[in-house]
């Protein structure tokens, strides 16, 4: 039995970005993953790129789903964006709060990411398959972590169909996090999100920005190869297998590769791992 595998990529903003985004698709196909998503910027920013890389991906035969944030929107923004989708025959959608472009207060009509899937379910049954966020190591605004539990629960409550995690390292984190949702009587299936590591400037920053802990043993050998860009690839190759090793071996119902829209570390990680 195949495992599966989805593959996540954010909309280019230049013609050159396009290309190389559909040279790095073709590579990844070979990886047939279930799907594919793609992000939305801050406030819905890129919702026309993100809807156009979306029925690039479809048009190319595999599923794709549109991130959809909804901090900012209205019911009818919201309730457009779901008609455009299934117009374009979208049967998948990864539902968020999002984030606010900097400078813009709360707004809209919607407050949490479980609003959102309230609405999506009220508005459109069981037309699409929901995907949401979690959060093995606690979301940045998270009071604690009872309450991001809680937050998770509440999305699926409100109709979520699974969830795919932030990115991270340590896999008792995950592991821990899906217990205590099983404890809970949570059963949906909670996807853990990979991180290739390419670089080690890129994945501290993102790291800093959106929470993911990195390991200090990892930060430290990273720091150790300085500007040997070969070392760190090949050390991230290590590292990032083993991690989705143990996953899979503990029982993770799947991969999500936040592939940044490049193809060859993903790819190599399959290999790999022998998908």
């Amino acid at each position: 039995m195949t495992f599966p595998i989805s593959l996540e990529f954010f909309p280019p903003k230049t013609d050159e970005g396009a290309a190389r985004l559909r040279a790095a698709r073709q590579k990844l196909y070979a990886l047939e993953p279930e799907f594919c998503s793609v992000t939305f910027g801050a406030g819905g920013s890129t919702q026309e790129g993100t809807l156009q890389s979306v029925r690039e991906i479809m048009a190319e035969g595999v599923a794709a789903a549109p991130h959809l944030s909804c901090i900012g929107q209205t019911h009818e923004s919201i309730r457009e964006r779901l008609s455009a989708y299934a117009a374009a025959g979208i049967r998948r959608v990864v539902a968020l709060r999002g984030d606010l472009p900097s400078g813009y207060g709360l707004g809209g009509e919607f407050r949490y990411a479980s609003d959102l899937v309230a609405f999506i379910r009220s508005e459109t049954g069981r037309q699409f398959r929901i995907e949401v966020a979690a959060y093995p190591e606690v979301h940045p605004q998270a009071r604690s972590p009872e309450g991001d539990l809680t937050a998770f629960i509440a999305k699926v409550e409100a109709g979520a169909d699974s969830g795919i995690t932030q990115y991270f390292f340590n896999a008792d984190a995950y592991l821990r996090y899906v217990e205590e949702l099983r404890k809970r009587g949570i059963d949906v299936p909670v996807v853990p999100g990979i991180m290739p590591i390419t670089s080690s400037t890129q994945l501290l920053r993102f790291s800093d920005a959106c929470g993911a802990e990195i390991p200090r043993w990892i930060r430290l050998r990273l720091q150790g190869y300085g500007d040997d860009g070969e070392s760190i690839k090949a050390f991230g190759l290590d590292v990032v297998t083993a991690l989705c090793e143990r996953l899979r071996r503990e029982g993770a119902p799947g991969l999500h590769f936040y592939t940044m829209n490049q193809a060859n570390a993903t790819l190599e990680i399959g290999r790999r791992l022998g998908l």
